[in-house]
């Protein structure tokens, strides 16, 4: 069976009204109390199967969850189990899952690389959960006789460490299920509970926390683009390929802004969800034409974060990251702390921004729907590709002669500005023109892709690491107005910068000396 949900962080400003909503008279309170399994060095949860026994009521239920066919989708096989032998297992503290039953089941090719024999002996209880649920099902009539049907369970509780009942970790999440019935119905319902009670996604699930509680961690590690995962072959039609990298860009946001409004403060998190943003929003730039449902504020909405992220990003890395190089060359200390202070639209606050998080939602939405039924279902995605990559390819090159004409300004001072505003401007072609290049590799020859790639990447980093000196030069330039410490900074700063934009350049003609791929 596939589960389809869509899981939510509750804020505490927003609980009591919630529950005015979720506490209906035909609303259920149940207590849940879970137990998790796992091996020791989490096996099962390294690929991403979750496995528990837990009591319902008063059935005790066992139940394993792996990945499904969509963001909002697992896998789902439950077994309800014999009370009275559950109660003999708890007696002798024995309480093992079955794992026999798996054999000739759905979720048989999710534990194709267990032995199964083998894993039971390795299992061991990790943590425990102890939730009361409250659910409602919410209920649509539709005219042509299909029943929409979703439950909404309102989960309250803690996970607790298996063999250190001391170490616990709190549970406040609202989920929306979907049991019978069409797919835009449950995302219509999140949509609307979202923004009344200003809700925010999370892709982690009880047992990847309990995971973390075991390692004593508050948060994953940040998630980057895995391109190896993305699905796409020769044949595949237009709206199928925009859905298969729109997939793969949500991939890395939803993990990262999942951390990020769970109050993760990691530098690690918001530069991957940073990066996975301006793929996004590159992949609906690049590919608006190869589907008829894209939504022209999705654009909008991830250019506008992406700025408000950038702005934050900086600073903190000002902070974490070059102060303490600095200081490591005798710079005396640079305090960025009120700076940083200052910002009024912190990460957590542009993430949690309910425009945002319905984005999420309707960009979820766009990744399970049926590609089919659109009118370009009979084109093929290869033979616009092309297209795509000339134009980009041409965008960069004038990008180039722009900033070689930066260079014939008369004025000095005008100068620098324009050449770094030139600078910019090929940065951003040049990252537009790689991020769309790795999407579609797996379509032309692997051999002149990865060639092309190699020089194009190591050319956008080398610009990037060039601009980032410069963005931090004028960081501690402008600093040093009320603050004179920074003037050794911006000197050191404008130094260490002029090695690097050598390198970029060497780069540059590496990679205007490579022929394409397409």
């Amino acid at each position: 069976m596939q589960e389809i949900e869509l899981k939510f962080l509750v804020p505490e400003l927003r609980l009591k009204g919630l529950m005015r909503q979720a506490k209906v008279k035909s609303s259920q309170v149940t207590q849940l109390a879970a137990h998790y399994y796992d091996t020791p060095d989490q096996q099962l949860a390294q690929a991403g199967i979750g496995l528990r026994i837990r009591q319902e009521g008063d059935a005790w239920v066992q139940t394993i969850k792996a990945g499904g066919d969509g963001i909002a989708a697992r896998l789902e096989h439950n077994l309800t189990l014999n009370n009275e032998q559950v109660q003999a297992m708890l007696e002798n503290n024995a309480l093992m899952p079955d794992l026999t039953i798996y054999k000739d089941s759905l979720i048989a090719p999710a534990l194709t690389d267990f032995k199964l024999k083998k894993l039971a002996k390795k299992l061991t209880r990790l943590y425990v959960t102890d939730v009361e649920r409250t659910t409602r099902l919410l209920i649509e009539d539709t005219s042509d006789e299909v029943v929409n049907s979703i439950e909404m369970a309102y989960d309250y509780g803690e996970i607790i460490h298996g063999t250190d009942d001391t170490q616990r970790d709190a549970i406040q999440e609202v989920e929306f299920e979907l049991i019978a019935g069409e797919l835009d119905f449950l995302f219509t319902t999140a949509k609307t509970w979202c923004q009344r009670h200003k809700l925010c996604l999370s892709t982690v699930t009880k047992a990847e926390r309990g995971g973390l509680l075991i390692k004593g961690q508050n948060y994953s590690s940040a998630t980057a683009a895995d391109l190896s995962i993305l699905s796409i072959n020769k044949k595949i039609t237009m709206p199928a390929f925009l859905r298969a990298l729109v997939h793969n860009c949500l991939l890395q946001i939803l993990p990262n802004s999942s951390a990020i409004v769970a109050s993760s403060k990691d530098d690690s998190h918001l530069l991957q969800l940073s990066i996975g943003i301006e793929r996004l929003h590159t992949v609906l730039q690049a590919f608006d034409s190869f589907s008829d449902e894209i939504h022209p504020d999705w654009s909008a909405i991830l250019q506008q974060t992406a700025t408000l992220l950038a702005d934050y990003r900086k600073l903190t890395h000002l902070s974490t990251h070059i102060e303490p190089m600095l200081q490591h060359h005798d710079a005396p200390i640079v305090d960025w702390t009120a700076d940083i202070d200052a910002i009024k639209i912190t990460p957590m606050t542009a993430i949690s921004a309910n425009d945002f998080q319905i984005m999420l939602l309707e960009l979820i939405a766009f990744t399970m729907s049926n590609p089919s039924l659109e009118p370009q279902t009979d084109k093929l995605a290869i033979n616009k590709l092309e297209k795509v990559l000339i134009k980009y390819y041409d965008k960069l090159l004038e990008a180039e002669q722009y900033l070689e004409d930066s260079h014939d300004d008369s004025n000095s001072e005008l100068e620098e500005e324009s050449i770094i505003k030139a600078l910019h401007n090929l940065h951003a072609h040049l990252k537009n023109l790689c991020s769309i290049s790795e999407l579609v590799a797996p379509l032309y020859s692997k051999k002149k892709t990865k060639r092309w790639l190699k020089r194009a990447v190591k050319a956008q980093k080398a610009l990037g690491q060039q601009l980032d000196m410069i963005d931090y030069q004028q960081y501690y330039q402008s600093k040093a107005s009320s603050d004179s410490a920074a003037l050794y900074a911006a000197g050191w700063l404008n130094a260490a910068s002029i090695p690097i934009e050598k390198a970029t350049e060497k780069h540059l003609d590496k990679f205007y000396d490579c022929s394409v791929f397409w």
